[in-house]
């Protein structure tokens, strides 16, 4: 079945912030929407997901191996059964390991609320590749930005982005002095960063504790961050600058501003 503003959709997790985004997407395409959240209505799900072009699951990784056994049994050959997980390894696991319909994997690289940016989407291949190319060509449909990889690579990159900046952020709050008083010596930058933070720290710490402990990159991105930290420690931050200079000499070569 191919996606297009006249197919059904399912949303679960639809009153979730980035689920309700989706919701919101796909009927202003024109396409009709019907909604789940917890807990979910068992009696017009398997109904809903009969007729569906693409069940969309906005769920918790923690609840997707659950949820995909509750869809799993409804699929048609012809749906497509995708998540939004900010990992996409095990995702992909749970779903394959249940269905033998179309999976398609993906991850909105932007927040419920991003207007004024480009709006990217990881797309993971799972089974079917004319379905991952038919989500693609609705996500742009959509106004969004698709682009494909595996869920390794994905989840390689996403143990950096953002596994191992909510680790080396909370590790840097910690590590700063309590006394009390600290805040008269904060510059506009150090303020800047404890700002970013507030949100990190205070609201989403329980998420990026999760997306940490179900990515099977994480720990090797902390103990490659610890092994620049050891040679810190030793003094040689000049090897260090050095080092960090690549990501100005990678955007030159790719053609960006020189660094």
């Amino acid at each position: 079945m191919s996606l297009s503003p006249a197919s059904a959709i399912v949303v679960i997790g639809a009153k979730g912030q980035m689920g309700a985004r989706f919701v919101r997407s796909f009927r202003e395409a024109g396409n009709p929407v019907t909604e789940f959240d917890h807990p979910l209505d068992l009696g017009r799900l398997p109904g809903a997901v009969r007729k569906a072009a693409l069940v969309l699951l906005c769920v918790p990784i923690t609840a997707m191996k659950d949820v995909v056994a509750l869809v799993a049994p409804h699929l048609t050959q012809t749906t497509i059964l995708a998540d939004i997980c900010s990992v996409k390894v095990q995702p992909l696991h749970d779903m394959l390991a249940q269905t033998t319909t179309p999976v398609v994997g993906t991850h909105p690289l932007f927040g419920p609320e991003t207007l004024d940016t480009e709006l990217r989407i990881a797309v993971t291949p799972g089974r079917s590749q004319e379905a991952t190319d038919n989500l693609s060509r609705c996500f742009r449909d959509l106004g969004f930005s698709p682009f494909t990889t595996t869920a390794d690579e994905h989840d390689k990159a996403m143990a950096y982005i953002q596994g191992l900046n909510f680790v080396t952020t909370v590790a840097y709050l910690c590590a700063s002095p309590l006394e009390n008083g600290i805040e008269r010596f904060f510059t506009p930058s150090f303020g800047r960063r404890v700002e970013a933070a507030t949100k990190m720290i205070t609201q989403d710490a329980p998420l990026f504790s999760t997306m940490f402990e179900a990515n099977p990159h994480s720990l090797e991105a902390v103990r490659m961050f610890r092994s620049y930290l050891n040679v810190a420690a030793g003094g040689d931050l000049e090897l260090l600058s050095q080092k960090a200079l690549w990501w100005w000499r990678k955007q030159h070569d790719a053609g960006g501003p020189a660094s």
